[in-house]
């Protein structure tokens, strides 16, 4: 298995282009299904978790083509074209290695009138249960049975008759699942409390463009006029907000200095708030952000919520550059319940953090040292390695599979900034 070697204590300086963001990515991609038309999506990143999916839709009797593979590049296009559904099952084999793999369900159930997924896996951050996804799609008209671990949906005649529902608690996966349902649906659907993150409004501009009629893009409160069907279009995915909070994380460690470019700062308003508490410089220039940290840094006391808050893919991030910090954070995760597991392997890094239930307080310590360390999920993976670029001496990172989920080629991007890694195969 892959290890990152990560010879630490650079620190990072230069332009670090910023891709396709793979939340949205893998929430695009479905919507291929929804129609017998081509969708073309590009700045599709490099990432395990978007061949997944694709080998997910070939399964479901969708071709797949991809452009923009040569070596040096970033991004790729992908032509995906559903022009009949010849599976409505998502099978387990698959669908466990992915949690997003859920997101089939509401465009099957659309299109095909039926669906039957496995239930999800992906990292093991928590329970994260579908209850919101199936209570939405039963609201707008599917009847729904579980058996052996599966979700079968049905229409019944054939096509969902949409109707009204409020989720109790934010839920962006659920909220994606019914908003693609509900745009074949032969009603009119009113979807409140409604999840509000930039993947959210990037899926509903791209169903729009495929012909969807969704009004209040980027409220709480989505009404979808269902058609009788959608056609193919060209779609770019938008910047990744979390890669680019993570590259600002990395300059601000190494007290470095980065210009991200392909960013839409608008997406970013909690992570770059966050990080100009800390005494971290922000400077936005049209289409990118600059970030430096010549001074110490700041402790700070945050919380996760939904967008337009603090995201919880940014915690292990800021947890890793806040033991650096000068005095002690207070970081309390709200979203998933078990997600501090990088803790104790950033303590093996010389980190001194206290987790009391839902809440970690980090006292900043005067240094790192390098040590082997296993990453447990794709955002801890990343505080690994934001604590190697710091330490003294040289970090080993085990399990990396987990970034190459969700980082595209990023021992590349790091090495044109300063760093000094690379990857090791074995161990």
């Amino acid at each position: 298995m892959d290890r990152i070697l990560i010879r630490g204590g650079n620190r990072l300086s230069g332009r670090l282009p910023i891709s396709g963001a793979k939340n949205a990515a893998l929430t695009l991609m479905p919507c291929a299904l929804l129609t017998d038309e081509p969708l073309v999506l590009s700045n599709l990143p490099r990432l395990a978790d978007v061949d997944g999916f694709g080998h997910l839709l070939n399964q479901l009797g969708a071709s797949t083509a991809v452009e923009g593979t040569r070596p040096d590049e970033f991004g790729r296009t992908m032509t995906i074209h559903a022009k009949s559904l010849t599976s409505t099952e998502a099978p387990y084999d698959i669908v466990r290695k992915m949690r997003a793999s859920i997101l089939v369900l509401g465009p099957l159930l659309g299109r095909g009138g039926e669906a039957r997924v496995s239930l999800p896996g992906g990292c093991a951050i928590g329970n994260r249960p579908i209850d919101l996804h199936l209570k939405a799609l039963e609201a707008i008209g599917a009847e729904l049975e579980m058996t052996a671990g599966y979700v079968k949906a049905t229409a019944p005649g054939g096509r969902l008759k949409g109707g009204r529902y409020r989720f109790p608690v934010v839920s962006v996966g659920a909220t994606e699942n019914v908003v693609m349902a509900a745009s074949l649906a032969s009603g009119t659907s009113v979807i409140e409390n409604a999840a509000r993150e930039p993947e959210i409004v990037d899926l509903c501009r791209c169903l729009v463009a495929m012909g969807a009629s969704i009004d209040g893009i980027g409220t709480e409160t989505l009404t979808i006029e269902g058609r009788d069907r959608l056609h193919g279009a060209t779609y770019r995915v938008m910047p990744d907000r979390i890669e680019a909070g993570s590259y600002a994380c990395a300059a601000a460690i190494t007290g470095g200095s980065l210009e991200l470019t392909g960013v839409d700062a608008g997406d970013m308003g909690a992570t770059l708030s966050a990080l100009a508490d800390a005494g971290v410089l922000i400077q936005l220039k049209p289409g990118s952000v600059c970030v430096s940290a010549p001074d110490p840094l700041r402790p700070l006391t945050l919380t996760t919520a939904p967008f337009p808050g603090f995201a919880t893919d940014m915690q292990a991030q800021f947890m890793a550059m806040l033991t650096l910090a000068d005095g002690a954070s207070v970081l309390t995760e709200t979203i998933f319940e078990n997600r501090y597991m990088h803790v104790p392997e950033l303590a093996r890094m010389g980190a001194d953090i206290l987790v009391q239930g839902r809440t970690a307080v980090v006292r900043g310590v005067g240094r790192l040292t390098g040590a082997p360390v296993m990453a447990t999920d794709l955002r801890a993976s990343m505080s690994l390695i934001l604590a190697g670029l710091a330490a003294e001496g040289e970090t080993q990172v085990s399990r990396i599979y987990h970034l190459d989920r969700g980082y595209e080629r990023l021992e590349e991007k790091l090495s044109a900034v300063g760093a000094d890694i690379e990857r090791a195969e074995g161990g």
